[in-house]
């Protein structure tokens, strides 16, 4: 598939202080994308260079074909939704929807409205008196009405309750259902992207860790259980993600290079998506390839 987004030895510094350095990505036309990493990991920084809202200190980075900037031009292909969720509360999501058609010639404010009503959430109340739940999905329906072919979206269900996540969850994956929309999502609740997602990117110390879509990922990863014994015993093409020991036993979660064979003395079991972020997310360093 076509890259969306690519960045090559990516970088921002703010002084003498890299919030991401060396981040390399690639991110499939079509896909739902789930940006994850602990805080400070450089999570938010990469999406506002993705949308042109903070420019690199060092490397390559192509959303759309294009160098980022805050003009019409590429702004206009792109929805970006920040963790505030930035609405003006004092108007309601009628004003918002005429002032969307003012901002963007290609908004479609039927759309947006029927998206609304079907949702039921009132169209002429002060979106600073709609619950958390309703909020965000003004704010979505905003951004969707772009007809935007990126949709970047920055811890967008954080402050929300398990209902109301998975409304908007719900709603996000009937958008992307319907064609011609690539997604990036930032978020901590693993259990939420791993519904909706299809792709996975993990920074952690503002680097990238992992970038693949989640079946290979699944494919390649295996929890080895064996023997206590010294890891370049294990042989080559086995990259050690992860280990816990006892006196005499090993548990390593593992990346296994197609062909690698794996010591018959070690049991294999099959680890789940959860698994394999948590031990990228604890990296602070690059796996060394055995």
């Amino acid at each position: 598939m076509q890259a969306v987004i690519q960045t090559k030895k990516l970088g921002k510094r703010y002084g003498s202080f890299w919030a991401l350095e060396n981040c390399d990505i690639s991110v499939p036309e079509g896909s739902v994308s789930a940006l994850v990493g602990p805080n400070g990991a450089g999570k938010s920084t990469l999406l506002k260079l993705l949308v042109g809202l903070k420019s690199a200190s060092s490397g390559e980075i192509s959303v759309l074909g294009k160098e980022p900037v805050q003009h019409a031009d590429f702004l206009g292909d792109i929805g970006y939704l920040a963790q505030d969720i930035p609405l003006y509360k004092n108007l309601d999501a009628t004003e918002h929807l005429k002032m969307g058609v003012n901002l963007n010639k290609r908004f479609d404010a039927e759309f947006m409205g029927k998206r609304l009503k079907d949702l039921q959430i009132p169209l002429d109340r002060p979106v600073g008196k709609l619950s958390g739940g309703q909020r965000a999905q003004v704010a979505l329906a905003l951004a969707l009405a772009k007809k935007p072919k990126l949709l970047l979206l920055d811890e967008p269900v954080a402050a929300l309750d398990p209902l109301a996540r998975h409304d908007f969850l719900s709603s996000l994956s009937q958008a992307v259902a319907d064609g011609g929309l690539t997604v990036v999502m930032s978020s901590h609740l693993l259990a939420d992207l791993e519904r909706v997602s299809d792709h996975i990117v993990v920074l952690a110390s503002g680097r990238t860790q992992l970038c693949d879509d989640i079946e290979t990922v699944l494919k390649e990863h295996k929890i080895l259980i064996g023997p206590r014994k010294d890891e370049r015993e294990l042989g080559e093409g086995l990259t050690v993600i992860h280990e816990t020991h006892t006196a005499r036993q090993s548990t390593l979660l593992t990346r296994v290079v197609k062909g690698a064979k794996v010591p018959s003395d070690w049991q294999q079991h099959e680890p789940n998506i959860e698994e394999i972020i948590l031990a990228y997310m604890g990296q602070g360093n690059e796996g060394v390839v055995r």
